[in-house]
């Protein structure tokens, strides 16, 4: 492209192309100018119904481009209100292709293909509109058509940074735009300046704004009119993509919600009008405003617009309060009036110094509230003692950045006040319940969970309306507050108070406008409560009907669903009918007779009765602690009927009469619910009952740990959820009578926790004497240790999969979570652990205890040995509990409070030596009160930095080498600081005091520090970031976990940052840009290009290998970790850092006469292979053998091989088998496998690398000798003892390949006969296996036997005839003398290819074009000659009379050579060619070429084995073949199991698709498709009879589906017109899914055969892999029950939220992932990608790239957040879905088994090729690999 000088600073684009004269552009549709009254200009209208049918294109020849490389694009528009728009931008990108960005109104949401990205634009409306307040309280805007206010936009997209994170292109230039309808357009230019159009020329010169700087004021002809007095935000809408806020990418175009940032001081104005009156309030009455009355106001001002309430507070007058309001300690009372829809705000006056507490509404998850209090900073000085310096500086930013910067995630945990209230939403989708001061609603599919935030103290009831579309809860204690919530929206419609304490039971009418409310008066006396909340959703108060004060016990109460007056009670020793009248409230008692004194726990009403029935027959069931079950008559207000359920085997009787009432204790029953089909019960003895309406049978049943204390049936009937006591959440799914727990959770306080980031599990320590381990993700618990010692703090080892847990007794223990075992118990201490750490590298740990010991432990050992013990040394008292203990992230230094409380320790953590103390009372001269120190935590950016919090509230910066105060915060908390935490980049300070968590700016460079999160109930005991820094952990009351909203990028930018490359390093350069893109946790946006100055990472791989365990590195992608370097001398590769090439001048040489030299010498010396397929041929390998592996012990292997499917056909007499001794052994790649033929059962001999070529046994079978090798290598003999299965010896001699071997008569001698390549025999010795003579023949030698007759004489065949040999043995040495004799002449010119001894008479030959040829030994002659077949016979056997014949024409033919011995007197060759003195006894024919044989001495029967793969059972007395073994002829494409894993299928090259028992590995049935390669095939999700399909896909574009039940193809589609490459059924089985060569996937009806859809995303690229599974896609915000990824080779993989029965299938995600420059002519890996089992939001990748390397990629967290590297490129990989295993294959013939959590490893080389496939089964216990034609099942114990 030409100069683009010209284009600076920007490019007009209207102006460019003269748009008024449509020559260079071009218009359609309804397009007119007109002039602009708010821009005084002319503008262009496009209007139109169909917005693609009008529009403006420019330029106007699409051929054309604009060449516009301003890489910033400005549109200056306003959309058309009411209607929709649309802009498509072409834009050329360096790698030479167009891509297409559009952005429009119309667009729901964000997609992406490889060439055009969708980007939804929301359109922004008029400051203060109606529509403006809509947008503004939703989540991203207002979706749709224009707003009516919508305004003038100037719209500014980045298109190189959107090519480049979205598509990872590089943007070239812009070549084309069209805007389409409706909208009004003023012009549209380019540059590669970022403009603001709101600043004039003035203030950009006033604030030094110059192009130069990349910056500046938009140009005048281009800009909108301010008109004087006004404000620019204030007239337009400024929209930048990508915006600066905190939107993660792929989302949506919109204007910012951040306020625009203040220009000049002069400039900024006041955020409060002059029409408002404040009241001042001193400090101290602010400090007693509880956060708790902050909380409660129902409507908060949006997520970006904080209220804050400064220490010299301004609150509005408020007009009216409200009577029922309780009173606030200041007198504050909120506005009535407004009391659920006005927002009370109140804002700082400028120039405070304080911050204040800040209230923000998530509206996809209710209300989540942070707040901040004031804080002063102090820096050192040269002074004695450090000055205080105010916190708000004018160069300072006002706060701390994203806003809010947490977001509550999911909680584990459930009850807290009560565990009796959970409730089904109506659609019975969802569970709601209590945990501690916040409401939980849990989707039962998906574990996604809403919160309800807002209760102050413990809930104690919860109740829904008949819909579930209100809600109302209750908290517990003195301030028993009601709150009434909008289910659906997650608001708090309005709170009240009718209680003094004890509020413990509501209930809600069925509509919604009566609730009834039971609790204690002032008095301690039971008043019960009736609202009226019929108006409350629509802003009404909520005010009292009636009350009533009652003596009686009333634990349950319930509104009838059938009239709203009428109420129910029950309690102990009473049952009691209410009802509303007059305005009063009055009951009447059932009369209970003899059951007067039993304890009544819950009633309900019948079910299954229409609301209109009659009162006369309704019904009422209440349930006792004494297990009876009341029927009573409503009507009468009687007992009808009373059943007891007694344990044990009459606990279904009816026991209505008096006698069995006293028959024994009854089965105490907490709770009862009724369905119109059955009544549940919940009881004392933990279990949830499904009884018959007449309580005759129970119907399910289900046994809980705890006593099950509320049951409720959804309103469907379909499903009951269970609470229990021991915090247990679940329900019983009634249809498939399973059960599935929801939560589980701790019974008393959560004491301590540790993560283990690399499993991605949570284990905690509670003071209910439990340790349990949680899966973060699922939220379900994994395991619970439970101990009689109550377990004080936690800790996980860094890399392993164990734990140590402290006890307060001081008992350190050390749990294994695998095998669930306890490996370590010390006993050292003799106070409460207080304090547990490992050392970040995982060698050491450390414990510290109450008394003031302190404990060092050997973590490297399994008993985790005590090293040292020091008393003490370390603070007494539990306050510093669970973490008193810091190690520095260099795991060089530990740190802690002692001796005293005023003294911090640093010491030497290998050691504990003491190195530095440091006093922290005498830092502040000026207290008037000693400080003491609380909690000590290293900065893990230095260890030369440690922080402090004190008992004054303050955090300390202290240097760990001169113990100097550097800075230090004050009035962190308002409560003692209890805990303290920094995340890995330094850029943020994590704290907690009481119930409030901190996230503070570490550096603090803001005016406001911090920002602070409620929802703790009780106070905090530990808060972390999580080892990825993407959240936060809190526990005290449950456990929270919260999302860390920080952006990871800010720290490549930050001056503070830590993330520096050093200069002096000469990676400094690339360090910087290529750690930036490895630690933001997503795909590179550019591949960095390969440089030959790196060095190789020492962590990548561990040099020391023990055992044959390797250790992968797994990276967590953590974007705090700098890139790190190392130098040569860490390095664990030997090589050179550099690598050069020898170069040699031969200036002495000619270079013509060099390179004919060399050319002659080659063409002399090659050998030419024989033209007969009897030599041995290795199939064509392109892999590499790798010798450096980690293999295992065999002890120790993480998998068996357990059978080799399958002979290897290229193989040259590699079957033996000896009747006598039973012995049958065959060779498949390069493992030898001894088969048992009665059972099946396999014996593997291992120990060749290469393509096992030939095989001898010995006669008395107790030896066997394996041959493997190859071109251009020496071939390797095993000489192995069968019996025993090991390998004797190895011998090698031969450059090439074996072609034969051989034991002599006598088993003394052993005979090796080399390839083409290396004409020659050796002979060995087998006593010893030394090598006793070598022969070099003229030419090719075929096969050699020995004499059975005399031990001294063998024979050769080959390509220059027959070699007749003799053996002279003299002492350890022997010769042979060798006499050739070509082949007779009648046969022409022949290869000699086979042979055998007919007794010891004569020998017998075979050519390669038929001939049979028998010879005189003794006259070396040859005296006869038949034709025996019509192609080349390369199998030749005789016993006694009788020859086998085997030839490349499948025949094999038994014939009777009786009368061959009576010619060998003639003087001439005898030819026989039609005489019958050589007779075929029988013959049949095979399935290939027959390239072995072995038979017994009678020749009856016997083996043969054919270049099918096939090994054949020959018994020629009933004329019968049977197939022994079966496998492959060429390379096997894929092999899949069936669900049910009875059966797995293969398939090949040649065509065919091979089904095989897995318990026999027998082959059950064969497809075979002619001159077709079939490439892939997938099994049916339904396994199981009839329904058993496989859907197979092929060459030619075909798919072809099988029953395996008939046998028979039961349909052919046609998807495709190129290859297919991948296939795979839906979860459901619906559709089936194919990819071909060329990039499409079809969608093909499993039916019909129709194709539904075909998706064209990846065209041009081929499809690797394709994978379906089961998965609820809510969670990702699509529909769908399905998804599924297509990878391409590309490297970009697409997933894909599917539910075919409504037709829907939208991408739900694209990938790319990156690779440096490659030539057209490298073979590089395939793209793969597959779903973890374990979680289906994960996605496991690998292909081409920078680093050999796994990355899993989370769905949900739309990054990478793992990664292992790897030591080869992947060619295949499998997921198993037992025990987080991963098999890898490669091209160098290495199967690496994976542990995914641990990057534990092993690899195995029993493959003699590259691997193409590897395949977990189902249940993960059996493992597939197939290299070639070679396959292997493997069983897999596991890690």
């Amino acid at each position: 492209m030409a100069s683009a000088g010209w284009q600076h600073p920007y490019v007009n684009i209207f102006k460019h192309v003269k748009v008024e004269e449509w020559r260079k552009s071009a218009k359609a549709g309804d397009v007119s100018s007109y002039m602009d009254k708010t821009l005084k200009c002319p503008v262009f209208r496009i209007k139109g119904p169909v917005p693609t049918n009008s529009y403006i294109l420019v330029p106007k020849n699409t051929e054309h481009s604009l060449g516009l490389t301003g890489h910033y694009f400005y549109l200056l528009f306003r959309p058309t209100p009411g209607k929709y728009f649309m802009v498509h931008l072409d834009v050329a990108v360096e790698e030479g292709q167009v891509v297409r960005i559009s952005f429009s109104n119309m667009f729901k949401e964000f997609r992406s293909t490889a060439t055009w990205l969708q980007f939804p634009f929301l359109c922004g409306a008029a400051k203060d509109s109606v529509y403006e307040n809509t947008s503004r309280s939703a989540r991203h805007g207002l979706v749709g058509p224009a707003p009516t206010s919508v305004r003038w936009t100037c719209l500014m997209m980045d298109l190189r940074f959107t090519l480049s994170v979205y598509l990872n292109r590089r943007y070239s230039h812009l070549k084309s735009i069209r805007l389409c309808a409706n909208m009004v357009v003023k012009n549209m230019f380019t540059s590669d300046l970022l403009l603001d159009p709101g600043v004039s020329f003035r203030e950009a010169k006033q604030r030094g704004l110059s192009s130069s700087q990349g910056t500046g004021p938009i140009p005048r002809e281009m800009s909108f009119p301010v008109p004087k007095g006004s404000s620019w935000e204030d007239l337009y809408d400024h929209i930048k993509f990508p915006s600066e806020g905190t939107k993660l990418p792929f989302d949506s175009i919109q204007k910012d919600d951040l306020k625009p940032k203040a220009r000049s001081s002069s400039n900024e104005r006041s955020p409060v009008t002059d029409e408002c009156h404040f009241a001042k309030i001193s400090r101290s009455v602010q400090d007693r405003v509880s956060l708790s009355q902050q909380i409660t106001i129902p409507k908060l001002p949006p997520r970006n617009q904080t209220a804050v309430v400064s220490s010299m507070l301004k609150l509005s007058v408020l007009s009216s309060q409200p009577k029922d309001w309780p009173c606030l300690d200041d007198g504050l009372r909120p506005d009535s009036t407004h009391f659920s829809s006005q927002r009370v705000s109140s804002r700082p006056r400028r120039g405070t110094d304080d911050g204040g507490i800040h209230l923000y509404v998530h509206p996809e998850d209710a209300l989540s509230v942070h707040g901040e209090e004031s804080e002063d900073e102090v820096v050192c000085t040269t002074e004695s003692h450090p000055v205080s310096l105010p916190s708000f500086k004018e160069s300072k930013q006002q706060k701390l950045q994203p806003d809010p910067i947490l977001r509550l995630s999911r909680i584990i945990g459930f009850g807290g006040a009560t565990t009796r209230h959970v409730l089904w939403t109506k659609a019975g989708d969802a569970a709601v319940y209590p945990c501690h001061a916040i409401i939980v609603s849990m989707k039962i599919l998906s574990n996604e969970q809403r919160f309800f935030i807002g209760h102050t103290d413990k809930i104690s009831a919860l109740t829904f309306n008949g819909n579930t579309t209100l809600l109302a809860s209750a908290q517990s204690g003195t301030n028993s507050m009601v709150r009434v919530w909008n289910y659906n929206q997650g608001t708090c419609l309005t709170m009240f108070r009718g209680h003094a304490h004890s509020l413990c039971c509501l209930s809600f009418s069925y509509g919604g406008g009566i609730l009834c409310g039971v609790g204690k008066d002032r008095h301690n006396k039971t008043m019960v409560v009736v609202w009226n909340t019929l108006n409350v959703s629509k802003g009404g108060e909520v005010t009292i009907i009636a009350k009533a004060h009652t003596d009686v016990d009333i634990t349950t109460m319930k509104v009838a669903f059938f009239d709203d007056t009428r109420m129910v009670s029950c309690g102990r020793e009473n049952i009691r009918l209410w009802r509303v009248r007059n305005g009063t409230l009055r009951s009447c008692p059932v009369n209970l007779g003899e059951y007067h004194s039993l304890d009544f726990t819950d009633v309900t009403f019948e079910e299954g009765i229409s609301s209109d029935q009659h009162i006369d027959d309704r019904m009422l069931l209440a349930c006792t602690r004494s297990g009876h079950i009341f029927e009573i008559d409503y009507s009468r207000v009687a007992v009808k009927n009373v059943r007891r359920l007694l344990p044990g085997p009459q606990q279904h009787a009816d026991c209505r009469e008096k006698p069995t009432f006293n028959t024994g204790p009854g089965v105490a029953i907490n709770s009862i619910s009724v369905s119109p089909s059955f009544c549940a019960t919940g009881s004392e003895d933990g279990f949830l009952r499904l009884w018959t309406l007449d309580f005759s049978a129970v119907i399910l049943e289900a046994e809980h740990e705890g006593a099950v204390s509320k049951v409720m049936v959804s309103f469907d009937g379909l499903q009951v959820l269970a609470a229990t006591s021991t915090g247990n959440l679940g329900f019983l799914d009634v249809s498939s009578r399973g059960y599935n727990t929801l939560m589980r959770s701790h019974t008393d306080t959560v004491l301590g926790f540790s993560v283990d980031g690399i499993r991605r599990h949570l284990t905690t320590a509670s003071a209910d004497g439990t340790i349990r381990v949680w899966n973060m993700d699922s939220l379900h618990q994994l395991y619970d240790f439970v101990s009689e010692d109550n377990p004080c703090s936690v800790a996980f080892h860094p890399h392993e999969q164990t734990f140590s847990c402290g006890f307060s007794s001081g008992t350190v223990r050390v749990f294994d979570i695998s095998s669930a075992k306890l490996l370590a118990e010390h006993k050292q201490h003799r106070g409460e652990v207080i304090g547990l750490a490992f050392s970040s590298d995982g060698e050491f740990m450390f414990s510290a205890d109450s008394e003031g010991s302190l404990a060092l432990y050997t973590a490297s050992e399994e008993d985790h040995s005590v090293t040292r013990v020091a008393c003490n040394v370390v603070a007494r008292g539990t306050e510093r509990a669970p973490d008193a203990l810091a190690v520095s992230s260099d795991s060089s230094r530990l740190a802690f409070v002692g001796p005293s409380s005023y003294i911090v320790t640093i010491a030497d953590a290998r050691s504990l030596d003491e190195l530095l103390h440091v006093d922290v009372s005498i830092l502040d001269v000026e207290s008037p009160q000693l400080d003491s120190a609380l909690k000590v935590c290293f900065s893990p950016a230095s260890t030369e930095l440690l922080l402090i919090t004190t008992s004054a509230h303050k955090i300390l910066w202290l240097s760990t080498k001169t113990g100097r105060l550097l800075r230090q915060v004050s009035k962190v908390h308002q409560h003692p600081c209890s805990s303290l935490a920094v995340s890995e980049d330094s850029r943020f300070l994590l704290t907690s005091g009481h119930n409030a968590v901190k996230v503070w700016d570490y550096n603090m460079t803001h005016h406001v520090n911090s920002q602070m999160f409620i929802g703790h109930s009780e106070p905090i005991r530990q808060v972390r970031f999580t080892p990825d820094q993407l959240g936060v952990v809190s526990v005290g009351d449950a456990i929270f976990l919260w999302d860390f909203l920080a952006d990871p990028v800010e720290c490549l930018t930050d001056s503070s940052s830590q993330f520096k490359a050093s200069p002096s390093s000469p990676l400094a350069a690339d360090t910087e840009v290529n750690g930036a893109q490895l630690s933001n946790g997503m795909p590179r946006q550019t591949a960095p290009l390969p440089s030959s100055q790196h060095q190789l990472d020492a962590s990548a791989m561990d040099p020391v290998i023990q055992g044959g365990l390797g250790s992968l590195s797994v990276c967590e992608d953590d974007p705090a970790k700098p890139v790190q370097t190392t130098g040569p001398s860490q390095s664990s590769d030997p090589r050179p850092a550099v690598s050069f090439l020898k170069v040699t001048n031969l200036d002495s040489f000619s270079p013509l006469n060099a390179h004919h030299r060399d050319t002659m010498e080659l063409s002399q010396n090659k050998p030419v292979r024989p033209d007969c397929y009897k030599h041995y041929i290795p199939h064509l390998k392109t892999s590499s053998l790798d010798q450096s592996i980690a293999a295992p012990q065999p002890q120790d292997e993480g998998i068996k091989l357990k059978a080799v499917i399958g002979y290897n056909g290229n193989g040259r007499g590699n079957m033996v088998w000896s009747p006598d001794q039973g012995l049958f052994a065959y060779s498949c790649g390069c493992v030898v496998v001894v088969e048992h033929l009665h059972t099946g059962t396999q014996r593997h001999l291992q120990g060749h690398s290469k393509e096992i070529s030939c095989l001898a046994i010995s006669n008395d079978a107790q030896t066997m000798a394996s041959a493997a090798g190859g071109p251009n290598s020496r071939s390797l003999i095993y000489i192995w003892d069968v019996q025993a299965g090991t390998c004797r010896s190895t011998v090698s001699y031969h450059k090439g390949a074996v072609q034969s071997l051989a034991f002599s008569r006598d088993d003394l001698f052993f005979l090796s006969v080399g390839d083409f390549s290396d004409s020659g025999l050796a002979l060995w010795r087998t006593e010893n296996f030394q090598l006793l003579s070598t022969v070099n023949m003229s030419g090719p030698i075929h096969e050699a036997a020995f004499s059975p007759s005399a031990a001294s004489q063998m024979a050769c065949v080959g390509s220059h005839g027959v070699y007749f040999c003799l053996i002279h043995t003299h002492a350890s040495n022997a010769d042979i003398k060798v006499q050739r004799v070509s082949a007779p002449s009648e046969v022409g010119d022949v290869e000699l290819t086979a042979l055998c001894y007919h007794m010891d008479s004569f020998l017998l030959t075979s050519s390669n074009q038929g001939h049979v040829c028998a010879w005189d030994i003794s006259k070396q002659s040859c005296f006869m000659i038949w034709k025996a077949d019509d192609g080349e016979i390369g199998v030749l056997l005789c016993r006694g009379n009788r020859l086998l014949t085997g030839s490349n024409t499948h025949w094999l033919r038994l014939w009777e050579v009786e009368a061959v011995q009576g010619l060998r007197s003639a003087e001439n060759i005898c030819r026989i060619n039609g005489e019958t003195k050589v007779v075929v006894e029988q013959e049949i024919m095979l399935d290939g070429t027959m390239v072995s044989a072995a038979f017994d001495t009678s020749m009856d029967m016997g083996i043969v084995g054919t270049t099918a793969g096939t090994l054949w059972y020959i018994n020629w007395s009933d004329n019968s073949s049977i197939r022994l073994v079966s496998g492959h002829r060429s390379k096997v494409n894929d092999v899949v199991f069936s669900c049910d894993e009875h059966h797995f299928a293969t398939c090949s090259e040649d065509g065919s698709v091979r089904v095989w028992s897995t318990s026999s590995y027998e082959l059950v049935v064969q497809f075979q498709v002619i001159n077709q390669a079939c490439g892939c095939l997938c099994w049916s999700p339904s396994s199981s009879g009839d329904s058993s399909c496989i859907a197979a896909g092929y060459g030619d574009g075909t798919l072809r589906i099988f029953r395996l039940a008939s046998t028979d193809m039961e349909m052919k589609l046609h998807p495709h017109y190129v290859a297919v490459t991948a296939v795979t059924y839906s979860a459901s089985g619906h559709v089936i899914l194919s990819a071909g060569k060329n990039g499409l996937v079809a969608v093909s009806s499993s039916i019909s055969g129709a194709t539904i859809r075909v998706i064209r995303d990846h065209k041009g690229a081929t499809i690797n892999s394709v994978q379906c599974v089961n998965e609820q896609c809510k969670k990702f915000g699509l529909e769908g029950n399905e998804m599924f990824l297509a990878a391409g080779a590309d490297r970009r993989v697409s997933v894909w939220a599917t539910d075919w029965s409504k037709e829907k299938c939208d991408l739900l995600d694209w990938l790319s992932f990156p690779a440096p420059p490659n030539s057209a002519d490298d073979s590089l890996p395939p793209s793969l990608a597959a779903f973890y089992p374990a979680d289906h939001s994960l996605l496991v990748y690998t292909g081409y790239g920078v680093e050999k390397e796994l990355s899993f990629y989370s769905l949900a967290k739309k990054q990478i957040i793992k990664k292992i590297s790897l030591t080869h490129w992947a060619t295949c990989i499998s997921l198993s879905s037992k025990s987080r295993l991963l098999a890898v294959g490669s091209r160098e013939r290495v199967l690496k088994l994976i542990k995914s959590t641990s990057g534990k490893f092993q690899d195995f080389l029993q493959h003699s090729d590259s691997l193409q496939t590897c395949r977990f089964s189902p249940s993960g216990m059996l493992l597939f690999s197939a290299a070639y034609n070679e396959v292997l099942l493997w069983e897999v114990p596991g890690l």
